[in-house]
């Protein structure tokens, strides 16, 4: 009897293959998109810090810090950009790619800096700076 060599890969370990690339992928993708949310609540607690730098010379020029007044306020595309323009000379720092808006609001000797995060999932981050503390967070970030 002659016996033959196999050039080649079978069809179980071609399947076996391509069933460990996809669990890699799966794990990949899980991870990459942890680091991108991640990477956008850094990126607002930092915008939220240069607000809070703002708001000190608002304050110097004006005697009173800048914001809606009362208990809260809603974080829209209005509010981030009246921030942009009043507290941080105008650069697009709230922007799209951070992935929050952000409103302040202000009493007659505090303010509190609120950002949300853009998203359709009601279960949405949103998290606070209220002057001269640090930023707090809600169960969802």
């Amino acid at each position: 009897m002659i016996a033959k060599k196999s050039f080649g890969f079978s069809l179980i370990e071609l399947l076996v293959v391509v069933a460990i690339i996809g669990i890699l992928a799966a794990v990949g993708v899980t991870s990459y998109n942890g680091y991108v949310k991640s990477a956008k609540k850094k990126s607002a607690i930092n915008v939220m810090m240069q607000v809070s730098l703002g708001q000190v010379e608002w304050y110097s020029d004006h005697n009173a810090y800048y914001g809606s007044t009362g208990s809260t306020c809603s974080p829209t595309d209005e509010t981030s950009g009246n921030i942009e323009t009043n507290l941080l000379g105008g650069t697009d720092s709230i922007n799209k790619e951070i992935g929050y808006k952000m409103c302040v609001v202000t009493s007659t000797t505090d303010y509190t800096i609120i950002a949300q995060e853009i998203t359709s999932d009601p279960k949405k981050c949103e998290m606070s700076m209220p002057k001269s503390t640090k930023v707090t967070y809600n169960t969802h970030c």
